[in-house]
């Protein structure tokens, strides 16, 4: 039986791999799990009683592009946060989760050819791995650009060819980044929907960690692009409950963008997607309404980059996020470094490798490990001085 090649030469997934290089080796400790960037701070308080009330609701379909209710929360919050207005009818659509969105905006927005050519699709590099399956998936050139401390943990896209750029068909940014913790700038994203107006490709802005920061809020790719005045079309916005609002299980996200850009996307959802069920959109709307909880979370996050910041005060090229929640820590190698941390501490760390790929020259990845900091405070602090002791 013969399978598809399209998708042969991707690595074996991070965890599944880490799992391969740590589980036949005992914990050197009680185990700290420093992995996944899975939120443990508490859920809005308002989620069991709304999914109470509207429990019945699970005995409809629900619509597939976004309850009306929803949409116009999201448009709200766009509007709030970016200054923009948009119609909520046709410039945003609900995802089952963004890594549902990233993948599908692909296959979606992704044109067969361009300049009589297989379209190229850029990544940044360390990245999040559903950038490059939705470019395996529709045929596309994977174009992974470093992004490393000499260009701020962002990628620079205009150092590439001429010729590379102009047969781009979409890039993909994340900013707040993972896992570096870097943040677009406004002349960064400038500069890039300059780039992308010139060489005619549309921009997929990953923004999940917009509300995790330290200082002040992230400038947004959709709120750069309306003040330039920029084709509607060009950028693509990707939002998530599950960093915000510490609600990665209820799988509820949004994409916005240009009109037309939408409705391409929603023509596809229409027969391949999944919508989210109506109880957990009551849940996701009044997530989107509600600011103070989002704040109370920054709180605590503020107060981990602080203990981070303490305890790698004296670590060469500590890199503090500016924002998310991960610390990216130099080490010589990262799958030596996260073995070792294993079996002397038990505290698990994800090798920076992982979230790469090599193209030429040392990886952008392979001398770093990435750490989650989720877990409380204490546990956290416990952990990250495990790390200190025995890597630095």
């Amino acid at each position: 039986m013969d399978f598809p090649q399209r998708f042969s030469n991707l690595p074996e997934y991070a965890f599944p791999r880490l799992r391969s290089l740590l589980d036949h080796h005992p914990a050197g400790g009680d185990v700290v799990h420093m992995t996944i960037g899975e939120p443990k701070h508490p859920m809005p308080s308002f989620v069991s009683d709304i999914l109470a009330q509207h429990a019945h609701e699970f005995a409809k379909y629900p619509p597939n592009d976004g309850a009306p209710e929803l949409l116009t929360a999201i448009a709200a919050w766009i509007a709030n946060r970016y200054g923009v207005k948009i119609d909520p009818d046709q410039q945003v659509l609900t995802l089952n989760g963004t890594r549902e969105g990233l993948f599908n905006a692909g296959l979606a927005l992704c044109p067969e050819v361009k300049s009589n050519k297989t379209p190229n699709v850029l990544i940044p590099n360390p990245f999040y791995q559903v950038y490059a399956v939705s470019t395996a998936a529709v045929g596309a050139n994977p174009v992974f650009v470093p992004a490393v401390p000499e260009n701020g943990f962002l990628p620079d896209y205009a150092s590439l060819p001429q010729s590379m750029l102009d047969d781009t068909a979409i890039c993909f940014i994340c900013s707040p980044s993972n896992p570096q913790g870097a943040i677009a700038s406004a002349d960064y994203w400038r500069d890039l929907i300059n780039l992308a107006e010139k060489h005619d490709f549309k921009i997929f802005a990953d923004e999940c960690y917009s509300e995790i920061y330290r200082d002040s809020a992230p400038v947004g790719a959709l709120e750069m692009a309306a003040k330039m005045g920029a084709d509607p079309e060009r950028v693509v916005i990707f939002h998530s409950l599950s960093k915000r609002s510490n609600l990665p299980g209820l799988r509820s996200g949004f994409a916005a963008g240009g009109p037309k850009t939408i409705a391409q996307m929603k023509r596809l959802r229409a027969y391949a997607g999944a919508p989210l069920p109506l109880p957990l959109q009551r849940v996701a709307t009044a997530a989107w309404q509600d600011e103070k909880h989002v704040q109370e979370n920054r709180v605590l996050y503020v107060k981990k980059y602080e203990v981070a910041d303490q305890i790698f005060a004296t670590t060469s090229n500590y890199n503090k996020p500016k924002a998310g929640f991960f610390l990216w820590l130099p080490v010589d190698d990262g799958e030596t470094a996260a073995l070792k941390l294993w079996q002397k501490t038990g505290v698990r760390v994800l090798p920076g490798a992982y979230l790469s790929r090599k193209i030429s020259g040392p990886d952008a990845g392979t001398g770093y490990i990435r750490v989650a900091m989720v877990a409380p405070i204490d546990e956290l602090q416990n952990g990250l001085h495990a790390i200190k002791d025995c890597l630095y």
